[in-house]
């Protein structure tokens, strides 16, 4: 048996300049950290030799690769061209709630495919294998911050070339700055899971339009203004760049928010919270702040009373790793 243990991202400033409407044109940038919540994928040899097994929220059994429903895993296997085995996923955080689930889900299983098949796989190759299936091959509307976040972990500034190229540099700030970033974060789970297909696909449409287009330049503009904040230990800076870049993202297609989302990040904003952002590309899931430590107290209890709880995390630095390797 083999499990491999892979996190989910928060991504705090550039989102959708990974989007290739975007990058293909001019240089694109994310700013994101992994978090202490994971997807779990565990493989083992089935005990059918001619059959696949896989388990999820649902549980196949097949006798061929292209007989599976989820694409991710018929996609993958297919491209292992791997009989006999039994795969497994358990998750710490549902999908569609705006934290690179499917992406984390990806990364993972061929990181633990890998390892099945007596190989290593390094860190660039897992992002760019990741962003092969779902990209090129599934042909999914979505960028490619997620599988590079899941594979390398830690706090990276993620860069999106023209050429196809990225850069991942890690963010070094001191651990005094460290602590004080994760004591000030706070996330809402404020329910609605949703696909984020449909407000890609806007929003890589939009794209074309130069006002859209404008838009995510400031974004990627405010990412160094983050890095810049990081490294030299400004975090009161953090919270105004998190509020600046959300405004920007709002405009960037018409199902990023709502009055109920907006409703939420006014009720935090009032209560003490700097800034903030909805996770993912919208519609629901998590919400992030940045709210001083003294202010949290308050903020936990407005968000309360839009029955918004709040979920504890830490920022994670080894992204996905295997954990158990038994013959």
């Amino acid at each position: 048996m083999i499990i491999t243990k892979t996190p989910f991202r928060i991504s705090f400033v550039g989102g959708g300049s990974d989007l290739p409407a975007y990058y293909t044109q001019r240089k694109g940038a994310v700013l994101s950290t992994t978090i202490d919540k994971y997807m779990y994928i565990s493989t083992h040899k089935f005990f059918e030799r001619d059959k696949i097994r896989c388990k999820y929220s649902q549980t196949e059994t097949v006798d061929h690769v292209d007989e599976l429903q989820h694409p991710i895993l018929r996609t993958v296997l297919k491209d292992f061209d791997l009989n006999g085995i039994e795969v497994s996923s358990i998750a710490d955080i549902p999908g569609g709630t705006g934290m690179g689930s499917s992406s984390s889900f990806t990364v993972g299983l061929l990181h633990n495919l890998t390892a099945y098949s007596g190989r290593d796989i390094s860190k660039p190759e897992l992002g760019a294998g990741a962003c092969r299936v779902e990209l090129d091959l599934l042909k999914e509307p979505i960028g490619k911050q997620d599988q590079y976040a899941a594979a390398f972990g830690g706090l990276n500034l993620i860069e999106f070339l023209p050429n196809g190229t990225v850069n991942v540099e890690p963010i070094l700030i001191t651990d005094q700055t460290r602590r004080e970033l994760n004591a000030n974060l706070k996330l809402y789970y404020i329910g609605n899971q949703r696909s984020a297909s449909g407000i890609l696909k806007e929003q890589k449409k939009n794209t074309a339009q130069k006002e859209k287009y404008d838009t995510l330049g400031k974004m990627v503009d405010l990412v160094y203004d983050l890095k810049d904040a990081l490294t030299q230990g400004k975090l009161d800076n953090f919270g105004s760049i998190l509020h600046k870049n959300w405004l920007l993202k709002q405009s960037l297609a018409s199902g990023i928010t709502n009055q109920r989302i907006n409703n939420f990040y006014a009720t935090a904003l009032d209560a003490g919270a700097l800034g903030g952002k909805l996770l993912g590309a919208g519609g629901g899931g998590f919400m992030l702040f940045y709210v001083p430590v003294h202010k949290q107290l308050a903020v936990d209890e407005a968000m309360q009373t839009l029955d918004a709880e709040p979920f504890n995390f830490n920022m994670e630095t080894l992204g996905s790793q295997i954990i158990h390797i038994e013959s």
